[in-house]
């Protein structure tokens, strides 16, 4: 696994960008003293593996910056992109030995981890870890209710019009903004990324982009900076209903 830790340029906890979205975001200060005491970070260039589906974990972890995605090989080599993991998502199952899913960078990546036994004891007697653990999880169990119905149910152009919204709306909730009027982000991934995770072809999602343009839904500036003049605009192409359907 390639990877480098990052032990010089770690920092305290109460500075972290995604404090208030990630698995301390309850914890107090003594608490994060504690999970001081246990935690490192990891960083990956775009493109490398933190982890095999199979291979044992010894760490759980928090992406910090950056994107990754989840794989699921089928096999006979088919793959399948099975969802992203954005900051402040979890990686890592405590009382899973192997990890369930190919891990990989889609852009450079910054994770805080954790060595998995002292974390797991710190699930037992830090009530506010187990809490928010369990609420990010079914967090997560509902946003994958709903991307079962954008995969099944929804046109091309509101698939795209989706994955941007809850790109956005993730962004903006990690800047500490609401996510209303005028947005402006980085799209993480590349359109055959897109495609992969949206059961699209490369084809459908530039046109489908290049629509959202021309309707002024979305403007582009280069491939990947993207500036969402009205995001209820957006929101109204995502097919969902008026707070957007999905979790963040």
């Amino acid at each position: 696994m390639a990877h480098h830790d990052l032990q010089a340029v770690t920092q305290e906890c109460g500075d972290c960008p995604i404090r208030h979205r990630a698995v301390c975001a309850r914890c107090e200060s003594d608490e994060l003293q504690r999970l001081e005491q246990i935690k490192y970070y990891r960083s990956y260039q775009a493109g490398q593996t933190v982890i095999w589906s199979g291979d044992k974990m010894d760490f759980v972890a928090s992406v910090v910056t950056g994107i990754a995605t989840l794989t699921q090989t089928m096999e006979d080599g088919r793959r399948q992109m099975v969802g992203l993991l954005l900051p402040s998502d979890f990686v890592g199952r405590p009382g899973r030995q192997t990890a369930a899913y190919d891990v990989t960078a889609t852009t450079d990546l910054v994770m805080c981890c954790f060595r998995k036994k002292p974390f797991e004891d710190l699930m037992t007697s830090t009530p506010h870890i187990a809490q928010r653990l369990l609420e990010m999880t079914l967090d997560e169990l509902d946003a994958a209710r709903e991307w079962m119905l954008l995969l099944g149910r929804k046109t091309a152009r509101e698939k795209i019009a989706s994955l941007l919204a809850i790109i956005a709306r993730r962004d903006a909730h990690l800047k500490l903004k609401s996510a209303k009027g005028s947005i402006v982000f980085d799209l993480p991934l590349t359109r055959e990324e897109m495609a992969d995770y949206l059961g699209l072809t490369l084809e459908t999602v530039s046109r489908q982009v290049s629509a959202l343009k021309r309707d002024g839904v979305i403007e582009l500036e280069g491939k990947r900076h993207i500036i969402v003049p009205n995001f209820d605009r957006l929101v109204e192409e995502t097919g969902d209903d008026s707070d957007g359907g999905f979790l963040v």
